[in-house]
């Protein structure tokens, strides 16, 4: 253990000793490498990063049920799920391609429209330039990175925009179609209680009457005195007698479906809403500002980078060239 230790110790030494034979050179190289990485980095075209900030709703919808979560309240914050969900769509296509063609992103990013790969070119571009990310706070930071500053903060800015546009559209490729399902339903039933109410008129223009009114019509018949009126009364009562039941029937098929007439209306009212209403679906924190100041490129950073790989990569090098010396020697 101890002859490991020395050992290692004069592996240091030498190697420190190496590196202090060969300072000449690693100077040299270090030094022509930093003042190339210098050079390179004033070269580089300057990035200006602007930022948006918004949280999800936790509900996009209006209730019109009496029995509302608590928790679908238009003033809640959303939880993790829309805040995925906010993630998905702000990466979609969707909103790609109308931050794309408003801002003609082809140009913008020296893309030829010949080029066979364009479109691979342009999702390597967007992606490069335009990031969505979950804060720990739940919330969706949208950044965008480009060389024209005021084009970075409106584009950032046109995206907060678009999430509402977008997911409305979304919304309504499904609540459309079942509000028409709903306007047939509605109809529907509508025209069979105005079915029923006309069968009922025309039995009523009959003399039909309801079963309160038939037990009036039998007590008047016994209290009839006249020949006339008995007459009349027992006429009254065959109607009723052969169609009475009829009568009941429909007046009780018409009661049931005005009672669910009544009871569609809010199914039919939250339909409506969902279909027609644009609703908010974020709450906006912090839009995005003009860059007052580059983000890309770090000068300092790429020479201080670029000089300690070209430091290491050198010593190895020199290693390298020393170990292949002494294998020559060997042989």
């Amino acid at each position: 253990m101890k002859n490991e230790t020395i050992e290692k110790g004069q592996s240091e030494i030498n190697l420190i000793l190496f590196i202090w034979s060969k300072r000449k050179v690693l100077a040299l190289v270090t030094g022509i490498v930093a003042v190339v990485s210098l050079v390179v980095s004033f070269l580089l075209t300057p990035m200006f990063l602007s930022t948006a900030i918004v949280f999800p709703t936790a509900t996009s919808t209006v209730s019109f049920s009496e029995q509302r979560n608590a928790k679908a309240s238009s003033m809640d914050f959303g939880v993790e799920e829309q805040s995925e969900q906010m993630i998905q769509i702000l990466q979609s296509s969707r909103i790609r391609d109308i931050i794309v063609s408003r801002y003609n992103l082809f140009d913008h990013y020296d893309i030829k429209q010949t080029d066979p790969n364009k479109y691979y070119k342009l999702g390597k571009e967007y992606g490069n330039h335009i990031t969505f990310t979950r804060t720990r706070y739940g919330s969706i930071q949208i950044d965008v990175l480009d060389k024209d500053k005021e084009l970075a903060a409106e584009i950032a800015n046109k995206i907060v925009d678009l999430i509402d546009t977008v997911k409305n559209d979304m919304i309504k490729d499904r609540t459309i179609p079942a509000f028409e399902i709903n306007i047939r339903k509605k109809k529907m039933i509508e025209e069979s209680v105005k079915q029923i109410s006309t069968e009922l008129d025309s039995l009523s223009a009959l003399g039909v009457v309801t079963s309160e009114g038939r037990a009036n019509l039998f007590a008047a018949f016994n209290a009839a005195k006249s020949a006339e009126d008995k007459a009349f009364f027992k006429n009254k009562i065959d109607v009723n007698m052969k169609y009475g039941a009829e009568y009941d029937g429909l007046t009780m098929l018409r009661d049931e479906k005005i009672v669910k007439l009544s009871d569609f209306e809010v199914a039919y009212e939250q339909a409506e809403s969902d279909a027609y209403s644009d609703f908010n679906h974020k709450f906006v924190v912090e839009n995005a500002v003009v860059a007052d100041k580059k983000a890309k490129p770090k000068k300092a950073i790429i020479v201080l980078v670029a000089t300690f790989s070209s430091f290491i990569f050198m010593i190895f090098l020199l290693l390298l060239s020393a170990k292949i010396r002494e294998l020559k020697k060997i042989a």
